[in-house]
């Protein structure tokens, strides 16, 4: 993989998802598609954006019942997103349930604990670890699980690389120095994700609301 950056496309708006697409295309190594996107246009917009050929990373984060996500998983078949996220918290019979019903040639990875979230939020939900600790916690579960790997922020991918060393790690809340971090807690520099084992980073703001989505991400590439 030549170019780990990920777009995160966050908007309803198939229109500005296709323009920003067009602006960054040649300066980022895939798009990121959330439930904010997924919501506003389905099945249909993801294909829609798989057509700049740069490859999907559909962050819809499932959590349910195994049965439930295993048959969502399949009803995303035709998509054949490179990369699929599902909670870690959904535990392992739903991990495996998840990998088992996803395309051949998609890496299913498992959200750990979002980069929102620091310490206070954690206990306030009834888990006593830190989010370090927790991120470790469920690595191991989603290895455990025979799933491709996690998101986690980089606060946490050094550790979990060192713990999961044939993981696949995708680094979210990633900001450059001197950036607004926005509602991220746990935030580090695109080259700190990627030297402390990231696989992918994954930006957006930064770049989407950027004067010069273009030139905002040359230069984020230009520091990797």
């Amino acid at each position: 993989m030549t170019n780990r950056i990920y777009v995160a496309l966050d908007t309803p708006s198939l229109e500005t998802a296709k323009t920003l697409a067009t602006r960054v295309r040649h300066h980022v190594g895939g798009i990121k598609l959330g439930l904010e996107f997924f919501m506003g246009n389905g099945r249909h917009g993801v294909m829609e954006m798989a057509a700049f050929g740069l490859p999907i990373f559909l962050d819809l984060k499932l959590h349910d019942i195994p049965n439930t996500v295993a048959k969502a998983i399949q009803a995303l078949r035709p998509i054949e997103p490179a990369i699929l996220t599902v909670h870690a918290a959904g535990g392992r019979a739903m991990l495996e349930d998840a990998k088992a019903a996803a395309p051949t040639g998609t890496k299913v990875v498992a959200v750990t604990t979002l980069t929102s979230l620091d310490d206070r939020d954690l206990k306030s939900i009834g888990v006593e670890r830190d989010p370090h600790d927790q991120v470790l916690h469920l690595t191991e579960l989603a290895m455990r699980a025979g799933i491709d790997g996690i998101v986690c922020s980089g606060a946490e991918v050094k550790a979990a690389h060192k713990l999961w060393p044939k993981g696949f790690f995708v680094v979210p809340g990633v900001r450059p120095a001197n950036g607004a971090i926005g509602d991220q807690k746990r935030v580090v520099t695109p080259r700190e994700a990627l030297d402390g084992g990231a696989s992918i980073i994954v930006v957006g703001r930064p770049i989407t609301r950027a004067d010069n989505p273009d030139e905002a991400a040359r230069a984020i590439e230009a520091t990797l």
